[in-house]
């Protein structure tokens, strides 16, 4: 029989978003489940009941009677005591969990003998879960709405203009930490105008930084920063030293500081530091996207948007819980990938396969065993190295390469040989028109036969100084030059394709230019 997917809605203070949207339910529904939703759960998220009705989710009245209904359960924040307290035995739960920092109610769960999946669990490094990859798909929200509050508190233009009134200088945006919040946040500030600077610990994510449109300021310090899972690692000292006179120095220069900086398992560590606050310029912005682990920032209050030393400092805890429309689509996408996965019979049926890597490391609770921490993921080995390969031996009645070099050589002698003879015999009208026609031959095959497929605008470039070339010889021979005291005029049929040729040119040069003008137009915004 179907298993029934319930979607109760969220407990947590302010929070906005839905576990999932209409759109999904109706391919949760072509898998074979059946969906039931807790009246008034997707109003915040512009969800209302009777979308979900239109399309086929079943509306329940209150949050006892969706729990006590429900085979799986998808929800967004960490249940509270209350939630587990309805949970019955056999029963799948799918949400953000935080299993290392919430040990008690890893217990509490257990106790009810329930499935939990942690979606905050799931083993990144593996690119088959990035399509049920719920943290990367909020933190890319999270980013973009940071910029949009840091705008916000800003009061002026991100982009510089030219005025009537006068030139306005681009705001300068420096983000701290280039993980997928900070790249968000990085493409978002570009596309405004702004001019952006980025630094991470993790060298490799600084052509990432410049895509976007940023610059990657570097710290003067080399050490290594990855720590696995798509994360940065704890510094040393003395390279937190360095990373510090850095961020002192982009302070007292920056107009926004939008810090991203998050370790698994730790408080969020101190970058901005309260003198570096006091040596920012006033009406400065700094958007600490780390405030719920306690911020980046020494004078972060989380949740609050406070002004210290002419500083507006924004703490906000539910980033992308603002933009709970986008949010909410993107995570409940997330969740159906993981149904798909879970559920690979299409019977409205999950079967949580500990054998396999990506759903082992989600599962943080087994039917009421504590399965976390996971084991560690077997990852292939890495392919070994081909051996060299020996020289081929030239087959029997094959050259050598010194025998291609020698008869290379051999066949530029002959043709030397055959132009001498034609320059000794030929007469010299037919001379210069034969060189003309080399000449031709090898400037066509550089400039046009040559020319990659990618290139098709510096070819029209090319095409068109060609096309200038013919129209100077077409005016040539319609115009000769005087010849004995008497213009010498051409043939008739000589000064009409004369006359073509400049025509047929013209047309190619203008329009070369309009298609190239109209290619540009297509990169414009």
């Amino acid at each position: 029989m179907p298993q029934v997917i319930g979607v109760p809605k969220e407990t947590t203070a302010g929070e906005k978003r839905v576990a999932t949207v209409p759109e999904v339910v109706e391919k949760l529904i072509k898998l074979g489940f059946s969906v039931k939703v807790e009246s008034g759960a997707g109003d915040a998220a512009d969800c209302s009941d009777e979308s979900y009705r239109a399309a086929g989710a079943q509306i329940a009245d209150s949050a006892a009677k969706l729990w006590a209904e429900s085979d799986i359960v998808f929800k967004i924040g960490v249940p509270s005591a209350e939630e587990v307290g309805l949970m019955h035995e056999g029963q799948t739960l799918i949400t953000f969990i935080w299993p290392a920092q919430n040990p008690e109610l890893m217990q509490q769960l257990a106790a009810r003998k329930v499935t939990v999946l942690a979606i905050d669990a799931l083993p990144r490094m593996l690119s088959r879960a990035q399509k049920m990859d719920a943290l990367t798909s909020q933190a890319g929200v999270a980013g973009y709405r940071a910029v949009i509050e840091a705008a916000n508190a800003f009061g002026r233009f991100f982009n510089g203009q030219i005025t009537a009134a006068g030139k306005v200088q681009p705001a300068k945006v420096f983000i701290a930490g280039a993980g997928v919040a900070g790249l968000a946040a990085i493409g978002t500030a570009a596309s405004l105008g702004a001019i952006v600077r980025a630094n991470d610990t993790r060298a490799e994510v600084a052509d990432q930084v410049v895509s976007l449109g940023g610059e990657f300021v570097k710290v003067d310090y080399e050490e290594e920063g990855s720590g696995g899972g798509g994360y940065a690692k704890v510094m040393s000292e003395g390279f937190q030293q360095a990373q510090r006179e850095m961020y002192a120095k982009q302070a007292r220069e920056v107009d926004i500081i939008i810090t991203t900086a998050l370790i698994p398992g730790k408080p969020a560590p101190r970058l901005i530091t309260a003198e570096m606050v006091k040596s920012m310029k006033a009406g400065s912005v700094i958007v600490d996207m780390a405030a719920e682990r306690g911020g980046n920032c020494e004078l972060t209050e989380p949740g609050k948007a406070v002004v210290k030393h002419g500083v507006t400092i924004v703490g906000y805890t539910d980033l992308a819980s603002r933009l709970a429309k986008q949010s909410s689509t993107l995570y409940g996408t997330n969740l159906f990938r993981l149904t798909e996965e879970l559920c690979k019979t299409k019977d409205g049926v999950i079967n949580v396969n500990m054998e396999d890597d990506a759903i082992r490391g989600l599962t943080v609770v087994k039917e009421g065993n504590i399965t976390w921490p996971p084991p560690p993921l077997k990852l292939p080995a890495p392919p070994p190295a081909k051996a060299a390969m020996p020289p081929k031996a030239p087959k029997h009645g094959e050259a050598s390469a010194p025998a291609s070099a020698t008869r290379t050589a051999v066949m530029f002698g002959i043709a030397a040989l055959a132009f001498w003879f034609v320059g000794a015999n030929a007469p010299a009208a037919f001379l210069g028109h034969f060189t003309v026609f080399v000449l031709a031959v090898f400037v066509g095959y550089m400039v046009v036969w040559n020319v990659t497929p990618a290139l098709h605008t510096p070819l029209m470039s090319v095409t068109n100084a060609i096309s200038s070339i013919i129209a100077i010889g077409a005016l040539v021979q319609i115009a000769p030059p005087m010849m004995g005291g008497t213009v010498a005029r051409p043939e008739a049929w000589i000064h009409w394709l004369a006359w073509v040729g400049i025509a047929l040119t013209a047309v190619n040069m203008f329009g070369g230019f309009a298609v190239t003008q109209r290619m540009l137009q297509m990169f414009r915004k």
